[in-house]
């Protein structure tokens, strides 16, 4: 991968799994969901590239899965569960090399126009207290660090993200501010331009969107803006379940066997060239 980037490896025969975290800039959250695949599958979780001497695009963090994909399966498509901003990045892996991955799923996938990204701002004001607003208006001041910031914001929002968690640890690593302002800020860009979502009509990829029906982003307006783009795409919702499916206590277990099926039946064969 372009310059070393780190992966973590999970599992050793199966259908290859690439986790592609959300964020941008704060990896280490597939953790959990590549320690639950690793039995039937064998799993890569790359960490995005970090802030440095240019910014970062879309277009790198393509580049980037396509480097991994080509060093460790060049012979056989793997499959990628992308979360959040991941799965963003990995519809845009699918439509840029549409016969590099064989099939994709997005788990509380992120906005792709106005309309969605309003309602999940809104959505976010209205499940916020006072005490809350108090709190991430202080880290200014309590937490001037913005890798630390980032982190630590994370950390108060989860309450409203998921409805009830098994764990507030996230399992994060180092978070990157500046990873996650360039990356998020291009892809807007990428959005007023028109590339996003109009490029996904090249997705030939099989692609199933996981969504829990508390989670803030609006699973019904980001599942319509992107199967006018994809009609192949299969939803799933559930109820009492929010960012973080595989945390959330009611639907984790179902969530793991409809996740595990699905791949099983797309990945095919193990490929040991891989």
């Amino acid at each position: 991968m372009s310059d070393a980037l780190p992966v973590r490896e999970y599992g050793d025969a199966g259908p290859i799994v690439i986790l592609i975290h959300g964020g941008p800039g704060a990896p280490g959250s597939m953790a959990p969901l590549a320690r639950m695949l690793a039995p039937e599958f064998r799993v890569l979780e790359p960490w995005q590239r970090p802030s440095g001497s240019e910014p970062l695009t879309v277009a790198k963090h393509v580049q980037d899965l396509l480097d991994l994909v080509d060093d460790r399966c060049p012979a056989a498509a793997p499959l990628l569960v992308g979360h959040s901003w991941g799965a963003m990045l990995g519809l845009a892996f699918a439509a840029a090399h549409p016969d590099r991955a064989a099939g994709v799923v997005l788990i509380g996938c992120g906005t792709f126009d106005t309309k969605s990204r309003a309602t999940l701002l809104a959505t976010l004001d209205g499940r916020m207290s006072e005490e809350l607003r108090t709190a991430l208006l202080d880290l200014v001041v309590t937490t001037p660090d913005p890798d630390a910031r980032l982190r630590r914001t994370g950390e108060l929002l989860l309450p409203i993200y998921a409805h009830d968690p098994t764990t507030p640890d996230l399992e994060l690593g180092p978070c990157d501010a500046r990873a996650y302002r360039e990356s998020w800020d291009d892809m807007l860009v990428q959005q007023e331009r028109g590339v996003f979502p109009a490029a996904f009509t090249a997705v030939t990829a099989p692609v199933l969107m996981l969504h829990g029906e508390s989670d803030p982003h609006p699973g019904d307006l980001i599942r319509a803006a992107l199967a006018t783009m994809i009609p192949h795409l299969e939803y799933q919702q559930w109820r009492n379940c929010g960012h973080y499916p595989w945390l959330e206590r009611s639907v984790q277990a179902e969530f793991a066997t409809t996740l595990r099926d699905w791949l099983l039946a797309r990945g095919g064969p193990a490929a040991p060239q891989c």
